[in-house]
């Protein structure tokens, strides 16, 4: 019997009979499923087979969808809905700055690109929300700052000015958000600036926007129609943060450009052996990230 997403994706949704079978014929790809626990095995057949929808928040899959170098329409898309003005990727920067390597590892994906008005935005997915999240994003935008003005100070130099530093935007979306948003059940989006308290008017370049996921789902969940999606913007975060098949469908149908980016996703688990190696590393890293979240709030 197909499931639901079978009948949308007939051409790539296989069959949990056809994805067990080509497991049980490879001996490195059983004894990979069999390292799993039972909870884990459901999972990944589930996500093969369409039984769930696809959880765009594993590593892989995010990197995939949205990457700004192969698809930059995708980020222009997110980056100008999230920013509330139009915006265009330009170049993808080195993200390699002051972020330590345990905290890398918490993070699904974290890319720096530079937009057509020479601004920089940083882009970040984390699994599970770190201790501090105002501070640390503080310290990644002055790094970002810091490393524009070197830049830019280099290629002018007498012509340089401060006028040439352009804004810098830090975006960071939770699939688990810190207790702090916790505070605020029914916002999803949290936008900072920096202002002063007399009116006095500053562009002091630094702009935050952090997004919880979790609290988006709330909210979707206890709607009338939990299955209405009431902007372009809610159909990106819906697709990055909601596996229900239902809601898969309701985007498609909103929304049918969504429909090449899920294909897209399905196209990539046809590879059963690939997708398996990346599975394990996603529980791998799973693991470290509950770790890493204990001695952090330690």
């Amino acid at each position: 019997m197909k499931t639901k997403l079978q009948k949308y994706f007939p051409d790539l949704i296989r069959s949990r009979e056809a994805v067990e079978h080509e497991i049980a014929q490879r001996t490195g790809l059983t004894l990979i499923y069999n390292s799993w626990t039972k909870e884990r095995q459901q999972e990944f057949l589930d996500f093969c087979t369409g039984v769930k929808g696809i959880n765009v928040m594993y590593d892989f899959v995010s990197k995939e969808v949205l990457n700004p170098e192969s698809i930059p329409e995708r980020i222009d898309e997110l980056l100008s809905l999230l920013l509330k003005q139009e915006v265009h990727v330009m170049e993808v920067l080195p993200n390699d700055g002051t972020r330590l390597a345990d905290e890398s590892s918490l993070v699904i994906m974290d890319i720096v690109v530079q937009l057509s008005d020479g601004s920089i935005a940083n882009l970040e997915i984390q699994k599970i929300g770190y201790k501090f999240p105002g501070e640390r994003s503080a310290c990644y935008s002055a790094d970002l700052l810091l490393r524009q003005y070197k830049r830019v100070r280099s290629e002018r130099k007498k012509k340089f000015s401060y006028k040439d530093i352009k804004d810098v935007y830090t975006i960071v979306l939770f699939e688990n958000s810190p207790a702090e948003f916790k505070k605020f059940p029914d916002v999803y989006i949290h936008s900072f600036g920096q202002k002063s308290d007399s009116g006095l008017e500053f562009n002091l370049l630094q702009k935050y926007v952090f997004v919880a996921l979790d609290n988006f789902k709330n909210i979707q969940h206890n709607k009338e129609n939990k299955y209405l999606i009431n902007s372009r913007l809610d159909a990106w975060i819906a697709f990055c943060c909601i596996d229900d098949p239902e809601m898969i469908i309701a985007i498609i149908e909103q929304y049918p450009e969504f429909r090449a980016y899920y294909e897209q996703i399905y196209d990539i688990c046809r590879n059963i052996e690939g997708v398996m190696e990346m599975f394990s590393k996603e529980l791998q890293e799973l693991d470290r990230n509950t770790v890493q979240l204990m001695i952090d709030e330690m």
